[in-house]
């Protein structure tokens, strides 16, 4: 069993180049199943469509959500699909269950007045302020993930040219930036990246106060932590300035296909969810506002 998913593990990096997150959450799935079969000793070769149907509604009990049922049989059938490619197995044994359904939740958004407060929290009269300001003004700019944020090197910053270059999976997509980003990135490369850097060998765009490129963690306690300094209530993450910064593009008349080649989706599907976020925003409004809505029947 652990050699299997082993070199599932290399398949996930290597061929399918898969990212780090998705690597970790279905080892995770897998590991677990591969446990649980391992209980009821049913040998992983020998794994049928009942086995499978019976870990996912064990899951749904044990009160795990719908996505995360849907994502444990997502990860089930890949791992399978591994296997058969390889000739371990005669047959993938989670293709015909079903997937429970999933109700799509709506992103949360910030309003463009909660993003001005937000992103004037960093105050720029230290290194730390420079940087942190830098760094969100960036992601909202962008709406990047957090992961290609922090694995941004000097070099995909083109100032003069006013945009960015993000590569993600070894897909390359050129993002414009405006003006007040390019300020304050401006400051941060010439003036503050280079104090806090001791290495000149170091690529990293954005570093800890260390000199070392930024971890996931590291930004999201600085999230956080400016989070509560502005006194917003909403549960602010590094995904909630990409999904502001993609749901006011579209309030503003940006089309969706342009939307989703800054976003990065390879499927416009994903995209369409700011249509249905911007038209429940319009719905409310005209609840609200139109004379005749707010009367009783």
């Amino acid at each position: 069993m652990s050699d299997w998913i082993d070199a599932y593990e290399d398949y996930l990096k290597t061929e399918k180049q898969a990212s780090a997150n998705t690597v970790s959450s279905y080892l995770r799935d897998v590991r677990q199943f591969a446990s649980a079969m391992e209980e009821q000793e049913h040998s992983l070769a020998q794994v049928t469509p009942l086995e499978v149907e019976g870990y996912i509604r064990r899951l749904t009990v044990l009160g795990k959500s719908p996505a995360t049922v849907t994502r444990s049989l997502a990860s089930i059938k890949s791992f399978y699909h591994y296997l058969l490619l390889q000739g371990e197995v005669s047959g993938n044994p989670a293709r015909s269950v079903a997937p429970a359904k999933v109700e799509r939740k709506l992103p949360q958004i910030l309003t463009s007045r909660e993003v001005e407060l937000f992103l004037a929290q960093p105050e720029p009269t230290d290194a730390k302020g420079c940087r942190d300001r830098a760094m969100l003004e960036l992601l909202y700019a962008t709406g990047i993930r957090v992961s290609e944020l922090i694995s941004l090197d000097v070099d995909d910053l083109n100032l003069p040219g006013g945009v960015l270059k993000c590569v993600s999976r070894n897909k390359e997509r050129i993002i414009p930036l405006y003006p007040a980003a390019i300020q304050v990135l401006n400051d941060y490369v010439h003036h503050v990246r280079p104090r806090l850097v001791e290495n000149l060998n170091e690529t990293a765009l954005f570093v800890n106060m260390n000199g070392e490129r930024m971890s996931r963690q590291g930004f999201w306690k600085l999230i956080k932590h400016y989070q509560e300094k502005a006194g917003i209530e909403k549960d602010i993450t590094p995904h909630t300035l990409r999904h502001s910064f993609a749901a006011h593009l579209l309030e503003n008349g940006a089309d969706l296909r342009s939307i989703q080649e800054m976003l990065g989706h390879a499927d416009i599907s994903s995209t369409q969810i700011y249509s249905r976020l911007v038209n429940q925003k319009i719905k409310d409004v005209y609840r609200k506002a139109h004379p005749r809505a707010m009367k009783a029947v």
